[in-house]
Order: structure tokens, then C-alpha cells, then sequence
């Protein structure tokens, strides 16, 4: 810090005059003026490159690693994220595979269970139209079993009275 004190207060002190001449304005500094200058300006060049220029870069370097990690976290984090949305995806659809199989077993089992009903259902009711049909005969066979008699007797009392005698 001395250091750049001490040579700031040199170039005051070596510094001339600024102005214009009358001839127009003076371009070219003076030879003992041009030396003291890039004197100056090389003896700055290290306090100004060490207190300035070396700490923004690192700062700048240190800012470019972090966003380089993040960026590099953030590819992994995205990767992982993409893992585990496949294995989701993968195992919803297996769950909706197993469903689908599960549902069409039910239903085949619910078809299966309804034609067996069904069929118990029909031959319950070929059972009761044939116990029907039997008890109908029954009585068919039971009727005319009495009926013919008595229609004989019926027949000869018809008969007798068209005729108007007795059919003995």
C-alpha cells in the first residue's frame, strides 16, 4: 500500500504541465516524462495485478466452478429423476396389465358362474315341466279312466232319449 502511495505521489510530482500550446495541443509527452510514465506503469503492474486483477479472477474461476457443479448436479439430479419417472411409468403399467388380467379372469369367472346357473336353471325348470307333463298324464290317463265309463252311460241316456226308448 506504501508502495503504490510512494509511486502515485512520483507521478505528481513528475507530472508537467497539461495544456495547449498556441500552436494546438501537444500530442507527445516529453522524453523525461515518457520515461517516468512507463516507469510507472510497469512498477504498477504487479501491486495492481496482486491487490486487483488476482482476486476477481478468483472470484470469477471460484463463481464458474460453482456454476459448472451445479450444472454438473443438476444433469445428475435430472438423470435420477428420469430413472425413477421410468420406473414409475413401468410399474403403473404393470399394475394396470394385472388389473386388466385381473378383471378379465372375474369376468371370464362371472360368465362361466352365470352359464353354469343358467343351465341349473334349465334343467330345474325341464325338470319341473317334465314332472308337469307326468302329473298331466297322470290325470289325463286318471280322467279318462273315469270318464269312459260314465260316457258310455252318458252316451246310451243321450241315445235313449233321441230315440225315446230304453237302449238295454
Amino acid at each position: 500500500m506504501r508502495l503504490a502511495a510512494a509511486l502515485a505521489g512520483l507521478a505528481w510530482l513528475l507530472a508537467g504541465e497539461a495544456g495547449a500550446a498556441e500552436g494546438g495541443l501537444v500530442l507527445v509527452p516529453r522524453p523525461e516524462m515518457l520515461g517516468a510514465l512507463l516507469l510507472l506503469f510497469v512498477l504498477l503492474i504487479f501491486p495492481v495485478n496482486v491487490l486487483l486483477l488476482r482476486p476477481i479472477i478468483a472470484v470469477l474461476d471460484a463463481r464458474e466452478a460453482r456454476i459448472a457443479g451445479t450444472r454438473a448436479r443438476a444433469a445428475r439430479v435430472a438423470a435420477e429423476a428420469d430413472q425413477v419417472l421410468e420406473r414409475y411409468e413401468r410399474s403403473v403399467r404393470e399394475v394396470r396389465e394385472e388389473a386388466e388380467l385381473d378383471r378379465r379372469e372375474q369376468l371370464a369367472d362371472a360368465r362361466e358362474e352365470s352359464a353354469a346357473e343358467a343351465a341349473r336353471a334349465r334343467a330345474a325348470a325341464e325338470r319341473a315341466i317334465e314332472e308337469a307333463r307326468g302329473q298331466i298324464a297322470q290325470a289325463l290317463q286318471g280322467a279318462r279312466s273315469e270318464l269312459r265309463p260314465r260316457a258310455e252311460e252318458l252316451a246310451r241316456e243321450a241315445a235313449a232319449r233321441v230315440l225315446g226308448r230304453d237302449l238295454s
